[in-house]
């Protein structure tokens, strides 16, 4: 089997995809084809009828250098888990968002699904059983800075209030936008809710510890 391999000016279309999940390793690259889904890694690769996939799960998954990450997991009969990311390691600090190459692509296969007569099973955010377990301690946490902040109000210290309440507005805008994204259920694949995938107009950016750049 044989892939494009993508260059870093030439963004991905629809039909094919790649990136690469650590800065060393040999990159993910992706084919949707009458035939299935095909992928490769390195030295390995494959094709999966689109029938034999049983399992999709989409959702938001910031990382240090890149905070507006979104990922699709796969599951097949007789295959590990694929793992599609919307970003890809450039360099030590630099990774690239390919937001519609991966929207595109991610809707598209979901369409050769449907068309395939396939029925796996859909599913958006995190699992269950981490889910709730987190929303308990983003809720604990935001009580102990919001109570920090009052005392610190009571004992006339400003400038700790200040602080401490910076830190409960960084805490509640950057956590609870991962926990509104990432809220678990299943969805319809001809309506994909917005909120586990990147806005499909934007097409490549790339984001360093110190630059951002649309």
């Amino acid at each position: 089997m044989t892939f494009d391999v993508l260059s870093d000016h030439e963004p991905a279309g629809p039909q094919t995809y790649a990136y690469k999940p650590s800065l060393l390793g040999a990159p993910w690259e992706f084919r949707l084809t009458d035939e299935g889904f095909g992928w490769q890694k390195g030295r390995l690769s494959g094709r999966i009828p689109y029938r034999d996939i049983h399992r999709v799960r989409l959702s938001y998954r910031p990382v240090t250098l890149q905070t507006h990450r979104f990922i699709a997991e796969i599951w097949s009969a007789g295959m590990p888990r694929i793992v599609i990311s919307s970003s890809s390691w450039r360099s030590l600090v630099e990774q690239e968002r390919f937001d519609g190459p991966y929207s595109g692509f991610i809707r598209d296969l979901h369409r050769r699904i449907l068309e395939a007569g396939a029925k796996p099973s859909f599913e958006a955010g995190s699992p269950r059983f981490l889910y709730w377990p987190g929303i308990v301690m983003f809720g604990l946490i935001a009580l102990g800075l919001a109570a920090l902040t009052v005392r610190a109000l009571q004992e006339g210290s400003l400038a700790a209030a200040a602080l401490i309440g910076g830190l409960l507005g960084l805490f509640l805008w950057q956590t609870g936008s991962f926990f509104q994204r990432n809220y678990p259920g299943s969805y319809d694949p001809e309506a994909i809710p917005e909120r586990v995938l990147p806005r499909s107009e934007r097409t490549q950016v790339r984001t360093t510890s110190t630059e951002h750049r649309a």
